[in-house]
Formats: C-alpha cells, structure tokens, sequence
C-alpha cells in the first residue's frame, strides 16, 4: 500500500503534517476527513523527496516575463471585481507552459482551501520570491490588493529592463572578447609554428620576440589542455570561495572602490533598494518589514549590512534617512531625497524618484563604458595580432638585408 505525505488543517485551524497510507490519493484524502482533518495538500513520500533530491538542479518552471505577464493579469481582474479564486483560474486557464499552469492551479487549490494568496504563494518559493510575497501580503492587509499588484508588475517590469540593460551592455564586450582570445589562440597554435619551421635550418639568432612568441606557442601547443583544466579549476575555486560570506564581503568592498565599476555598482544597489522599499512602503508595509525585504532583493554584502544597521538604528527610534547617511554607502542625493520624504510624509514617492534618477544615471554609465570598451577591447586584438605579425616578419626582414648584404 502506497505511503502518502499530508498537509491539512486541524479542528482548530493548525496546520498538520505527517504520513497515511492508503490505496490512492483519493481515499488518503476520506481517511483525513474520518480524522477531522481538513487536507490542503497530499503527495506520495517517495516522489516528494525525490523531487526534493533534484530540485537544486532544476530550473524554475516560470520565468521573469511569465510572472510578470500573471502579474499584470492579475491585478487588472481583481482590479475589475473578480475574486481571487477566479483571477487564478482565469490566469491558469490561459498559460500556454505546463510548468507555468502548474504552479496556478496549486496556489489556486490553496487558496480555496482558505488560505491567503501570499499563504499560497509561499508554497513555491522557486516562483514567487520573498519580496514579491511580501508585497502581495501588504496588499491583502491593506484591503487594496488589486492596486498593489499593478504596481508589483510596475516594479518587476523596471527591474527586467535594468537587467536587460546589464545584459546587453555585457553580450557584445564579451563575444568580442571571446573573439579575441580565440584568434590569439589560433596564432599562436597554428600560425606560428608553421612559420618558424621556415627558420629551422637558420643558424642565425633569431630575434627575441619571435624566440618569445615560439616559447608561448610551444607551451600551448604542450601544456594546452592542462592550461584549460587549470582555468576552469581556478574558475570553480573562486565561485566557491565566492559563497563564502566573508570573502565576498571583502571582495564586494573592493568592487565598490574601483573607479568606474564601483560607482556604477553603488547607483545599481542604491536604485534597487529605493524602489524596493518604496514599493513595499507605498503598498502599506510596516518599516522594518520593508527594510528586511528591501535587504534581501540586494547582491552587494557590503549594502546589505549597511541596511542591517539601518534597520537597528530605526528599530531603536532612529531616522531611517539619517542611517542612511551614517552608513556612507548611499548617494547624497537619495539621501537627501529621503530626508524630504520624512519630513513631508511623502517617503515612498521621494524613495521612487531617487530610483528612477539613479536607473537613469546607471544606463548613461553603462552606455559610456560599453562605448568605450568596445574599442579598447579591439585596439588590444590588434595589438596582439600586431605583435604575432611582427615577430614572423622581423626574421624575414633580417634574412633580406643578409642576403643584400
């Protein structure tokens, strides 16, 4: 007889978990209902921790756009009147992925189930971040839950253009970087040998940047493949040491100290956050639950534990715009934004034109820097590739003048 896995509520209103067996889901359910049990949720054990085995390794079955496209769906139906139940099913019923129907129709059957919308989201963590959570619960407390959503789609729209704009600011450098480093290559394993062997029966010295060139095309053609494993070692090691805390801190310091990256980087974090916190402040969200949430949507460590002393000082009765300057890490200008906001009582909108100024000022950056890597990356090529010429020609150019001689 199968085993079956079990969420349900209790005669009074807790949530139950624990194992039944029976012959189907079916009679696992009745066998609940004999209990007094109210199922919310029946899985068989061993397919749940299967899935629970592989689920690192499996990919969110709703991207970016999908959730953003569920998100505006929904906020325009309930908006309009429609119960949330219906918004759900209406949403369910037009999502062309599996994957995507899927995760309705769960969130769906909890929420008949009486459960909360944020209650039911928070059941697939994968899809529905703690952010967007948390904004949904806000919603739902503050009585405006159409509202809230429509302006979580705004918020998740703005976040995928900033992210399509780093995407395709890096795509280009990178192809061409990959350009060149393959040409190099191809020099130096192919090209060159080729042509030394032209100057093997040559008793004369050769010059010395073609003896260094033939040392580094030796050592590619010899060490190659052990020159590969030991990048992508190097590579895996420095992802490794990356998920440690304290050497990302450090690293996340120095980033934000380097000329150009680290101001772009401070305009990133700092726009992030503002528009994460005014979203969640403008939805109705208490402070320091907004704060908490505003942290986590963030990359950088050295911002977030400036926000986790934001959050003690405001805790303790403090400003949160005067924190906010303590810690050193903010743009004066948003923190002068967000004094105004306080003292008018308009901190969310302040927060979200602090945003919106530093999203501009990031995708000017990164139009400047994309402008002038591209040549700086091609100027590099041609240098290399000027330098792999010249060590073939300065030997030829030396045979001629012995010969004329």
């Amino acid at each position: 007889m199968p085993t079956f896995e079990y969420v349900a509520l209790g005669s009074d209103g807790k949530r139950e978990k624990g194992l039944i067996a029976a012959d189907s889901a079916r009679a696992a359910r009745r066998e609940l209902r004999v209990r007094q049990l109210t199922p919310v949720r029946i899985g068989e054990a061993k397919e749940k921790k299967a899935s629970q085995f592989t689920a690192r390794f499996q990919p969110s079955p709703v991207s970016q756009s999908d959730l953003l496209l569920v998100t505006r769906q929904w906020a325009m139906m309930i908006r309009s009147g429609t119960p949330v139940e219906e918004a759900l099913q209406a949403a369910a019923s037009q999502a062309e992925k599996p994957g995507l129907r899927k995760v309705l129709l769960a969130v769906r059957a909890s929420v008949t189930e009486g459960f909360k919308l944020s209650e039911a989201l928070a059941e697939h963590p994968k899809v529905f971040s703690g952010l967007y959570r948390s904004i949904v619960a806000a919603g739902e407390a503050s009585g405006q839950l159409g509202a809230v959503l429509e302006r979580l789609a705004e918020y998740l729209e703005r976040s995928r253009k900033v992210r399509q704009t780093i995407t395709a600011a890096l795509i280009y450098p990178c192809v061409l970087a990959f350009t060149a480093i393959a040409v190099i290559i191809g020099l130096m394993t192919f090209v060159v040998p080729k042509v030394v062997e032209q100057f093997a029966s040559m008793e004369q010295d050769l010059p010395t940047l073609t003896r260094v060139m033939i040392n580094i095309s030796h050592a590619l053609q010899n060490y190659g493949l052990f020159m590969l494993i030991a990048l992508f070692a190097a590579i895996w090691g420095a992802s490794f040491l990356l998920k440690r805390k304290p050497v990302k801190r450090t690293v996340d310091g120095v980033l934000l100290k380097l000329p150009v990256i680290g101001n772009m980087l401070v305009q990133m974090n700092s726009a992030r956050f503002a528009r994460t916190l005014s979203t969640l402040l403008g939805n109705g969200a208490p402070v320091l639950e907004s704060l908490a949430a505003a942290r986590g949507s963030l990359g950088n460590l050295v911002f977030q534990d400036a926000v986790s002393q934001i959050i003690i000082r405001v805790r303790e009765g403090g400003g949160m715009s005067r924190a906010m300057k303590a810690q050193g890490v903010f743009p004066p200008l948003m923190v002068q934004l967000a004094a105004s906001g306080e003292a008018s009582g308009q901190l969310p909108d302040m927060l979200l034109r602090s945003a919106q100024y530093l999203e501009d000022e990031f995708e000017s950056a990164t139009a400047v820097v994309l402008g002038l890597l591209e040549p700086l990356i091609i100027l590099f090529l041609g240098g290399i590739v000027a330098l792999v010429v010249l060590s073939i020609m300065l030997p030829i150019l030396r045979l001629n003048a012995l010969v004329i001689g």
